[in-house]
């Protein structure tokens, strides 16, 4: 009954191949408009809401607590066997800040302070000893930019000196809100007059309204770049600016050199495949079907582009290349009588006609091109269900773009490659016949005859072997990374080969990772990246807890990701270093704080309340930024601000602050410390993200296995077929986890994305085969002729399918920016194992089946 339906299927796309032609493009016309709506634009996967107390916290923070209104970028000067405090660099930085305030532009961008810098903190030292030498009014305000200049210029290298001890001293109070240590690095003794680096914040305007980009400060941060990079040896400034651009610079590098080398490859794999320009000319067109279906359908569903949508378009590619191939070489099979109908002479079956080769080779293969197309669909389509809204977008997509695949190569191609090659044979006399690839002799065939002749004598062997590998690859996976790390996005600086290449196609020098990668070692890094935080709640103003706040500040052990100031405590700012601060600016905050410190400590042991109420009085800003209340003035919360070091993974950071949190709690009974923050609920987004795309990828298995059981019952009333089908599938994955854990390549929400290509082309790889070696035992005298003509023939189009795919996507390995190296890894991998599992393990668990029945049925 099913051999009928597919036949007569596919003579109707033969016989009314002109009609079918028309009816796609205007279908696809109206599919294509919906693009024109422009889909939803992009969309942040941060949409994902977790139910978690440090997701809760995080919202109660923004709530409750001043946020940063601006933009911060940093700028580094860096000298490692010199230094950058000397009299030259110092007004060499303040002449650069001179020289960008003066530029429209960029001043434009700029908040009204605009540069915090130790050359700034120096440069007002001396202004106010030349204002308080003076005779005049006793000084006031802030000291403008060109008064700081003037001042340092009018000092010598020993003058310049000497004021860097006052203001370095340890034992001084610290001139004006900034603590000079905050701009030297780790390394630096304190109270020294040189530094190997200095660091100097930008503070820029954000004026881009509630949801965009500051664009304009972003932008400027480049620019302020190249001003730095001519005016000192070795600086440079880290911003998101700085960072977006690089990113953007090496991807569109990246696509420079690996263009032309992955259309080489796709255009040399398929010229051998095919061997005719008009097929790989055909499959371009399916492809393009294709694509422009995957635009209309975002448009029309107004689907909004993500991150996890990006591996949609690789896995319609590599199954459009697949389909194509299968189409093209069953219908040259048909053509070349290689393959025959059962009831057909083998006279008869080399003399087929373009149409009646069609109907029968496209025949042969259309129903398991309908069985992986709706298997494939209906496993990614049953996770609309998902909780995230992105992994709901992800399964509506995939569905449509793997229906929008059978489209452009179960209907449109078969009837366009019909007219296209009567043209070309009938009307320009140009023979269109063409073998198959693998099933013509030569080193392919060869090589895939000798496999089946081993799986034929050794399956059990096979079948083992493959377990024993994907056990092992399961055992590795156990140990695989999971952990999500902003360092592993930035790009990285070409190699030789690569900086060798001539013209256009050589890329850029970055730098930017290492850039990183010093600034979060040596620094703070401004902004939520370079801090994590801590909100504490309950009886908050228990003595107990401020004693706590303090001690937790020296627990921090070598090897966290918690800073540590210079002075050997931790680089966390809380209620304790508010009092502090402002108490040694404040005589009258100083005086309330005294009367209530019994211990000498400079903290309260008695009238918390009454202290922190003076706290908001002496200096609002300070103390909104560490304490919430609310309209009585009862205090709420108090929150600790944690800086950390940015190049950790958010899980090292999230695990690290908890640990913090937890000795607060353990030494302040009646309080909850919660770690919170951006890096903190990255963190938890992106585990309980994996965690959903995990159960997103079991579901789509297990509904592809209901599949699989349903259809091979209800064609030839087995109930095990489908799971073998599925199990090389399964087995694939191990090996890549396998895999990918021994590479050191983390599986994240990135890379569990991409291992979606692993279950799509597989088990349309493993249906394909399965299909072709039922139909080939039916027809076949002999369990090893059905084998071998099964992997020669489609084992043969499933090589060229995986040669194809895994070479295109493969050269992303030599990217510039590594998500692209990764997904060029991972889906080089994935496909590659895909087919490897399908051609070895499944043809052994097929043998082992039929002399299995055929034991059992010797037995009746």
């Amino acid at each position: 009954m099913a051999g009928k339906l597919s036949q007569g299927y596919a003579d109707a796309i033969t016989t009314y191949s002109k009609f079918v032609i028309v009816v796609v493009l205007v279908v696809t016309a109206v599919v294509a408009a919906g693009a024109a709506f422009g889909g939803a634009g992009a969309e942040d996967i941060g949409g994902f809401d977790v139910d978690s107390e440090e997701t809760a916290a995080q919202e109660f923070v923004r709530g409750n607590y001043g946020g940063d209104d601006g933009v911060a970028a940093q700028l580094v000067v860096r000298n490692e066997s010199g230094d950058v405090l000397s009299r030259d660099s110092l007004l060499a930085g303040l002449r650069l800040q001179q020289e960008i305030r003066e530029n429209e532009t960029l001043n434009e961008t700029l908040a009204e302070q605009g540069f915090i810098g130790i050359e700034n903190i120096v440069a007002t030292a001396a202004v106010y000893e030349d204002r308080t030498a003076g005779d005049g009014p006793p000084p006031t305000g802030a000291p403008s930019l060109e008064e700081q200049i003037e001042a340092l210029e009018s000092r010598d290298a020993a003058a310049i000196e000497q004021l860097l001890a006052d203001v370095l001293d340890p034992g001084r109070d610290t001139l004006g809100d900034q603590d000079p240590y905050e701009f030297l690095p780790r390394s630096y003794e304190p109270g020294a007059t040189d530094a190997t680096a200095r660091l100097t914040l930008i503070l820029q305007v954000d004026d881009s309204g509630e949801n965009g980009d500051p664009q304009a400060a972003y932008d400027a941060q480049v620019v302020i770049d190249g001003l730095v990079q001519d005016r000192f040896d070795d600086a440079f400034v880290f911003g998101q600016g700085v960072r977006d651009d690089a990113s953007s610079r090496a991807t569109g590098d990246s696509f420079a050199i690996i263009t032309p080398f992955a259309l080489v490859l796709i255009v040399l794999v398929l010229g051998i495949t095919y061997r005719d320009l008009l097929d790989i000319l055909l499959a371009f067109a399916g492809i393009s079907i294709v694509l422009v279906w995957l635009q209309g359908i975002m448009g029309w569903l107004a689907i909004p582009m993500n991150v996890i949508l990006i591996a949609v378009p690789f896995l319609l590619v590599g199954l459009s290349i697949d389909y194509a191939l299968h189409v093209v070489m069953r219908y040259r099979e048909a053509r070349e009588g290689t393959l025959r109908d059962t009831e057909e002479a083998e006279d008869g079956a080399g003399n087929r006609s373009i149409r009646a080769a069609m109907t029968v080779g496209f025949g042969s293969v259309v129903l398991a091109l309908a069985a992986a197309t709706v298997s494939t669909a209906v496993g990614f389509a049953s996770n609309v269900v998902s909780p995230l809204p992105a992994i709901r977008d992800f399964a509506v997509l995939s569905a449509g773009g793997i229906v929008a695949t059978f489209v452009a190569f179960g209907v449109f191609l078969p009837a366009l490659k019909i007219e296209v090659d009567g043209f070309f044979e009938n009307r320009l006399g140009w023979s269109r016949r063409k073998s198959a690839f693998g099933v013509e002799s030569g080193r392919a065939n060869a090589v895939l005859e000798r496999l089946a002749a081993f799986i034929v004598r050794a399956p059990v062997g096979v079948v083992l072997v493959a377990l024993l590998v994907a056990s092992t690859g399961a055992y590795g996976a156990t140990t695989i990374d999971t952990e999500f790390n902003q360092a592993d996005f930035l790009p990285q600086d070409a190699p030789a080969w690569a900086q060798s290449l001539p013209g256009p196609l050589a890329p850029d020098s970055y730098s930017i990772a290492e850039e990183f990668a010093y600034l979060s070692q040596k620094f703070q890094l401004q902004g939520d990246d370079g801090r994590s935080q801590i909100l504490i709640r309950g009886n908050v103003t228990d003595p107990a807890v401020l004693t706590a706040l303090d001690d937790a500040s020296d627990g921090v052990t070598d090897g966290s990701s918690v800073q540590v100031r210079p002075d050997g405590a931790a680089a966390v700012d809380g209620p304790h270093t508010a009092i502090r601060a402002v108490a040694a600016e404040n005589e009258t905050f100083a005086a309330v704080v005294e009367a209530n410190d019994r211990d000498g400590d400079g903290l309260p042991e008695e009238n918390v309340s009454r202290v922190y109420a003076a706290l908001f009085e002496a200096d609002p800003a300070m103390a909104q930024q560490v304490l919430s209340r609310d309209d009585d003035g009862t205090i709420t919360s108090a929150r600790l601000l944690v800086a950390v070091q940015a190049d950790e993974s958010a899980q090292t950071i999230a695990a690290d602050t908890r640990a913090y949190a937890d000795r607060i709690e353990a030494q302040a009974p009646g309080i909850s410390a919660v770690a919170t923050g951006g890096t903190v609920t990255t963190a938890v987004i992106q585990d309980a993200l994996l965690e959903t795309l995990i159960e997103a990828f079991a579901v789509t298995l297990v509904v592809i296995l209901l599949f699989l059981t349903l259809l091979f019952w209800v064609r030839y009333q087995s109930i095990s077929l489908g799971a073998l089908v599925l199990l090389p599938v399964v087995v694939s994955l191990a090996w890549l986890l396998g895999v990918m854990s021994v590479l050191g390549i983390a599986f994240n929400s990135e890379t569990a994305v991409i291992t979606s290509l692993a279950i799509g082309l597989g088990v349309d790889y493993s249906i394909h085969l399965g299909e072709r070696f039922v139909d080939e035992r039916e027809k076949r005298a002999t369990l090893a002729g059905a084998v071998e003509s099964t992997i020669t023939g489609t084992g043969g189009t499933l090589l060229a399918s995986a040669a194809t795919t895994a070479a295109a996507f493969g050269v992303l390995v030599f990217a510039l920016s590594p998500p692209l190296q990764r997904f060029g890894t991972v889906t080089g991998l994935a496909i590659l194992f895909a087919f490897a599992a399908v051609v070895t393990m499944l043809p052994g668990l097929l043998v082992l089946r039929e002399r299995a029945i055929a034991r059992w049925q010797s037995r009746q």
